[in-house]
């Protein structure tokens, strides 16, 4: 657990050029930033038989052993219009996964942003019990997203009704939608038909867009 970063680090550079694996935005507020080497910075210290959730070696990770199942963590605050970016890797199973943002996270319901380790993407709502993609109905493929082992940088805007979503600084994806107006943030990972998905996340940050 403890060489976690230091894997990270040399992961992106037998994929990558050498380049940092974040680059922390300059602009806007800073409304909150966390690379959860604080375990007690609010967010979820959960586990169960269906998996896990928790800070990890300066990291914070989900471990997700059910199939067709989301978790997901918030750290227990609430904003209107926000920027959102994470770095995030895929440590361990299957590519066919679910990894991603989350806004507005109220009484349940919540925008989601996901990509996937095999290179899909998606913008959505969890409403009322119902998950509803947004402006497609099924996840689509796009090259911006590094595939398998690889980080990938992940922004999303949610600003009015407009919710936009960047992989690795490009644009994949935008929509409107006027369903929820404010609410917590958080990380999302999920599984398909396969369990054993293994993801961690590091140094998000929540800008005043």
């Amino acid at each position: 657990m403890r060489a976690y970063r230091h894997f990270l680090w040399i992961l992106l550079c037998s994929l990558v050029a050498c380049q940092p694996a974040t680059s922390v935005p300059i602009s806007g507020d800073t409304l909150l930033y966390d690379d959860f080497t604080n375990p007690a910075s609010g967010w979820d210290h959960f586990s169960s038989p269906e998996g896990t959730m928790d800070y990890d070696s300066s990291g914070y990770r989900f471990l997700i052993n059910s199939e067709q199942t989301n978790f997901w963590s918030t750290p227990g605050l609430s904003f209107e219009d926000v920027r959102l970016e994470v770095d995030v890797a895929k440590l361990n199973g299957p590519d066919e996964n679910r990894i991603g943002l989350i806004c507005r996270y109220t009484d349940g319901n919540y925008y989601f942003f996901m990509v996937s380790s095999d290179g899909y993407y998606t913008i959505g709502k969890y409403i009322d019990g119902n998950i509803i993609q947004l402006g497609q109905d099924q996840m689509k493929f796009n090259p911006s997203i590094n595939t398998g082992l690889a980080i990938n940088h992940l922004r999303a805007d949610c600003v009015g009704n407009t919710l936009t979503f960047y992989v690795n600084g490009n644009p994949v994806a935008q929509v409107k939608d006027t369903d929820i107006v404010e609410g917590d943030v958080g990380l999302l990972a999920g599984t398909f038909a396969v369990t054993g998905v293994d993801i961690i996340f590091d140094n998000f940050v929540v800008l005043k867009p």
